[in-house]
């Protein structure tokens, strides 16, 4: 779901911080010292300790340099429109704008809103309402937000059953547990009881990862109990308690390992825990996830 952008911007970005990663307590357990069993010791100095200590820090820098980098891609491409802008006047109006049509594309907005946009600032130029550079760019951010703005209402539409339950589907590494976690934040939020179902019992670390963001927000969670437990198992268990401890909201993460029969499974045993369930809503919002892909900010505009 798309949260609201506020109404002014000091700089011309389509992104917003990100949330940091997860932390972990990352912990190192000695064994007490014990009579070797033969002439042989494995023995560790300091040294080993401190060279351990920098390597796990230059990953850490490295995967957080990596996680900005993403977001750099689509800051540098747009820098170039303060270039174009600095220096305007009427007769480049044409080369102006053509470059500027360049960078938006570049920037992933896709043809028909990079056009679009483009054409309304060339009318804008031509009817004289803009004779600066410095006008020119506030109308872009202008054009930009107002494709942005949400119109009407937006909200879930989760229907009268209580709870509602929701399954998140889709494709292998698409971002759907950290999205949940989110989703859970937002409606936690808004004041719903949220409930979630680590139903990815295929990815070895899915359940792990769900448990933090169920720390994170504040919500309660069912995991397996038992290592190669079924999905359905799990999120027909969740419904269950959702239903019987007066939950709003159950959020089911699934694997994304186009394990349609398994999905289908669950689809099931929800339904006999809670007839009509999940339910079923229109697009209402959108989530932006793998920024740090090969996509650029401007996509965010292109689909909505």
């Amino acid at each position: 779901m798309a949260s609201p952008l506020p109404s002014s911007l000091s700089h011309f970005s389509l992104l917003s911080k990100p949330a940091p990663p997860p932390h972990h307590n990352h912990r190192l357990l000695l064994a007490p010292n014990r009579p070797a069993s033969s002439g042989l010791q494995c023995r560790a100095g300091t040294g080993f300790f401190n060279r351990l200590g920098r390597l796990i820090k230059e990953k850490a820098k490295s995967d957080v340099e990596k996680l900005f980098s993403g977001f750099s891609k689509t800051r540098d491409n747009l820098a170039v429109i303060d270039e174009l802008l600095l220096y305007w006047n009427l007769a480049d109006t044409d080369r102006v704008l053509d470059e500027l049509e360049e960078a938006l594309l570049v920037s992933d907005f896709g043809p028909k809103i990079t056009i679009k946009i483009v054409e309304s600032l060339r009318e804008d130029i031509v009817a004289g309402k803009l004779k600066s550079g410095s006008e020119i760019k506030e109308a872009l951010k202008k054009n930009v937000l107002d494709l942005l703005t949400i119109k009407g209402k937006t909200e879930l539409q989760l229907g009268y059953r209580k709870p509602a339950v929701i399954m998140i589907v889709g494709v292998n590494g698409g971002g759907k547990t950290t999205s949940l976690g989110k989703l859970a934040y937002r409606l936690k939020n808004e004041g719903a009881k949220v409930l979630m179902a680590a139903g990815d019992t295929f990815r070895a670390a899915a359940g792990d990862q769900l448990e933090i963001w169920a720390e994170r927000t504040g919500c309660e969670i069912v995991v397996a109990e038992k290592e190669k437990a079924k999905a359905a198992t799990v999120i027909s268990q969740a419904v269950k308690r959702g239903k019987e401890q007066g939950y709003d909201i159950v959020l089911c993460d699934t694997s994304g390992r186009n394990l349609m029969e398994e999905l289908i499974a669950c689809k099931k045993a929800v339904g006999k825990v809670m007839p009509g369930a999940p339910n079923i809503v229109g697009i209402t919002g959108l989530i932006l996830t793998k920024l740090d892909g090969s996509a650029r900010g401007g996509c965010v505009v292109s689909v909505w």
